[in-house]
């Protein structure tokens, strides 16, 4: 395998979600840092519009949403229950819900002073105010709604009072960690090991899991400049996709795709393939050459250029 290029920042939730997914994996990783907010020029030459983060690369196969890449990931490591769409349905409700209804509750909570010292130590004056300005535009923007910052600490306070209790083995579904562990990871990750806010204290059978899941690491991974990821997509083939994955009435068709969520920018293209979890669009660029972006089907919306 290529090694997979995780294009991240070191406070992003959801990065970390896939950065401890890789150290239980196991596979070697290159990380390729971007900024905490657009504009992102690497990523928009990789991608279009499409600017949540992380995104994943493996050479000229572009990989957004941690849906997306937590299924590579699986794929390349035989984990398969890493797939969200692999998991049980409680499991997949189980994410869904950590990942959308209680995600911004974790981040509204954990604010410190300690987390206000990080943030200006890592990134400049300019940096911060267009990330705030970026961040209350996307929650203005988005479809979905997103907690009141005063139900944020009850909101997160349940949802640990309803985790704690199913803990009868070492994760949430079993002996070994699936999909619903890392998506619930990532919220508390925030509070606990960021903000440093002891909140979480109460919950012993919930800290105990923390530590488990801390224990992966982030893998083994390499540094590396964002330009050298697109010098890396140039000089590389998308892979092949299968005969069956073509049959969409769709397929090469202008399309655009876009989250339904929130952060709703648009990726257009023309679509070359679709399976029941994805979608992927080709994209031509002189910087980049010619990649193949994947996106999941759930939480997107598909449409075709006029």
């Amino acid at each position: 395998m290529t090694d997979l290029i995780l294009h991240h920042y070191p406070m992003s939730p959801f990065s970390q979600k896939i950065r401890t997914m890789l150290g239980y994996a196991g596979i070697p990783w290159q990380s390729s840092v971007t900024k905490e907010a657009p504009p992102r020029p690497v990523l928009a030459a990789l991608a279009g519009g499409y600017r949540k983060v992380p995104i994943a690369q493996i050479g000229a196969d572009v990989f957004c949403d941690t849906r997306i890449i937590a299924a590579e990931i699986a794929a390349h490591c035989n984990k398969p229950e890493l797939a969200l769409e692999n998991c049980s349905q409680e499991a997949q409700d189980w994410a869904q819900r950590a990942d959308l209804d209680v995600f911004f509750a974790c981040v509204l909570t954990g604010g410190s002073k300690k987390l206000k010292r990080k943030v200006l130590k890592s990134m400049s004056l300019i940096s911060i105010v267009r990330f705030l300005f970026d961040r209350i535009n996307m929650g203005r923007n988005a479809s979905i709604k997103i907690v009141n910052p005063k139900h944020a600490r009850p909101k997160v306070m349940a949802y640990l009072a309803d985790l704690e209790p199913r803990f009868t083995d070492d994760f949430l579904f079993g002996s070994a960690p699936c999909h619903a562990d890392f998506s619930t990871y990532h919220g508390l990750w925030f509070i606990r090991d960021l903000g440093e806010r002891r909140m979480i204290d109460d919950f012993p059978k919930t800290i105990a899991w923390m530590d488990r899941m801390k224990a992966f690491g982030d893998g083994k991974f390499t540094a590396i400049k964002p330009q050298q990821s697109i010098i890396i997509a140039r000089k590389a083939t998308p892979r092949a996709i299968p005969e069956e994955h073509k049959k969409d009435p769709l397929i090469g068709k202008r399309v655009t795709i876009a989250p339904n969520d929130y952060a709703q920018e648009p990726s257009q293209g023309v679509l070359v393939g679709a399976t029941p979890m994805r979608w992927i669009i080709t994209r031509e660029s002189k910087e980049v050459g010619t990649v193949n972006v994947h996106f999941p089907k759930q939480g997107y919306v598909l449409s075709q250029d006029i």
